[in-house]
């Protein structure tokens, strides 16, 4: 057995029913309908991964790349966590949802050029393999099929192996053949990677470590960075999210007067926007923040245990993940009763002529940091103007770099781009993010905020409590942006009418 192999052994030991007898094993194999060995055709997803695979293999000729999906991940004593894939695994192969834990992609260059692809993952065990009754972590009894190697190679497109086969593969040539891994994809793997470096000789000290481990750095970064761009397929995808996103909250409107009166309403709210994303995709695309009254100035505000009264503001950042794996990421600042009272809506309207000055930032050829800009000096002017900043410090003062007053009520950011993760392309360069330039087919938020906490004893007693964002999802286009979420309304009169209606429907 080789390392791979002891390693999933070891994690599989308490998962596994007792001990059998020969006999009873013959039994439970015996007398099975033959499976369904159809072949399903290539799916779309994959089909749309191609051309990223071979983008990949360009930019690192005569590399071994190796791109793990990850494995599943203990949530207390022998019960896991629902698996989700690495972003970059499920970028290079279409494999999303919950698909195929321990699978790992490797990118083998060819000594002609370019890159052979083979996916190396576990396959359906044969119902006399006592995997097939007795393992409650990837046996069929307990989880459910898995696809054979020839019907995940058809579906993907890839040449399919087990992953028994693995470390032999990544052994292979090793020192003639630079190796790079995808680290904070599989730590185990990357471990394993580790050894072999040592073992062939290519890591012999601690500067050795160091450069190899830059080139692993090296491949995340350019993983993140292909994916600040979208073709139209993503697009297509981010649209579904958006659309998930929009009638999960319409939903949850519908619902808030059952929030109120259950208590624990935060929950309530939770709960309802969960069914929808569920029901329509994978899931939630991070963890929904249901943030009523006070609440709303906590900006990872999760824990949602709160209750929901019927004179708060509730501020939901929630999205829909679909199945692809990619996600929206919405935020909707609405009054519970349905109407704004007069110093909750002298908020919200301060945040959203900020994040319309934001949205018309967004085109072609302007910076990433543009956006911000451009949001924030609005709430600058209106914290000025509200007589909030110190005395003697105007709107110029505050967005000077060593000023910053104005941060005291919106501490994060404008934006972040958006995709398969909810904070995409993290590992990109600062030239590329923060410093780059937008260009059509980038997916960002818009998401400007103020917050105004109970305690704060620099703004005034009637807003005191009230916190406000809203976020939505911008598609750069060839000549300015479109609003994928903008089926949700935005200004506080068309919230209120939407509301209205929702609640009359319902």
């Amino acid at each position: 057995m080789d390392r791979v192999s002891e390693k999933h052994a070891a994690r599989e030991g308490g998962h596994r029913a007792s001990p059998t007898s020969d006999t009873f094993r013959e039994f439970i194999a015996s007398d099975w309908a033959l499976r369904d060995a159809t072949l399903p055709d290539l799916s779309e997803a994959s089909r749309h991964a191609a051309p990223r695979r071979d983008a990949l293999s360009a930019a690192f000729p005569g590399c071994r790349l190796v791109v793990p999906a990850g494995g599943l991940k203990i949530r207390s004593n022998d019960c896991d966590y629902q698996f989700r894939p690495h972003s970059a695994f499920a970028h290079l192969t279409g494999l999303g949802s919950d698909r195929e834990p321990d699978a790992v992609l490797v990118l083998e260059p060819r000594a002609q050029g370019g890159h052979d692809a083979l996916i190396f993952f576990r396959p359906m065990a044969p119902r006399d393999d006592e995997e097939f009754f007795a393992d409650a972590r990837y046996g069929e009894f307990w989880v459910g099929a898995r696809p054979t190697i020839d019907q995940l190679s058809a579906e993907t497109g890839l040449e399919a192996r087990h992953v028994d086969e693995l470390e032999s593969a990544l052994r292979a040539d090793l020192g003639q053949v630079d190796l790079r891994i995808v680290r904070e994809a599989d730590a185990g793997l990357a471990a394993t990677v580790d050894e072999l470096r040592a073992a062939a000789g290519v890591v012999q000290s601690l500067e050795g470590e160091q450069e190899a481990h830059e080139g692993d750095a090296e491949l995340s970064r350019r993983l993140s960075t292909m994916r600040l761009v979208k073709d139209d397929w993503e697009i297509g995808q981010m649209r579904l999210a958006c659309d998930g996103t929009a009638r999960a909250f319409a939903a949850v409107v519908a619902d808030l007067p059952e929030a109120v009166k259950r208590g624990r309403g935060e929950r309530w709210v939770e709960g309802v926007f969960g069914l929808h994303a569920r029901h329509h995709g994978n899931g939630v695309g991070y963890d929904s923040i249901c943030a009523s009254g006070d609440h709303a100035n906590t900006l990872h505000w999760i824990r949602n245990t709160g209750d929901v009264g019927e004179d708060d503001l509730i501020l939901i950042d929630a999205g829909v993940e679909v199945d692809s794996l990619f996600t929206a990421d919405v935020t909707r600042t609405l009054p519970v009763s349905g109407r704004f009272s007069d110093a909750q809506r002298k908020v919200y309207d301060a945040v959203y002529a900020a994040q319309c000055a934001g949205i018309d930032a967004v085109r072609p050829g302007a910076t990433f940091k543009d956006v911000h800009a451009a949001a924030i000096r609005v709430i600058a002017e209106h914290v000025h103007a509200w007589g909030l900043l110190p005395d003697g410090v105007d709107v110029e003062a505050s967005l000077a770099p060593e000023g910053q007053w104005h941060r005291r009520w919106m501490v994060h950011g404008t934006s972040h781009h958006l995709g398969l993760d909810v904070h995409d392309c993290q590992l990109a360069l600062r030239e590329d993010y923060v410093e780059g330039t937008l260009a059509p087919g980038m997916i960002l938020t818009v998401e400007p905020g103020l917050y105004f906490k109970a305690d704060d004893l620099r703004v005034p007693p009637e807003l005191r409590g009230i916190g406000v964002r809203i976020e939505d999802d911008i598609l750069v286009t060839a000549d300015g942006c479109e609003n994928l979420t903008r089926a949700l309304p935005r200004s506080s009169a068309d919230v209120e009418a939407w509301m209205a209606d929702v609640l009359a429907s319902g």
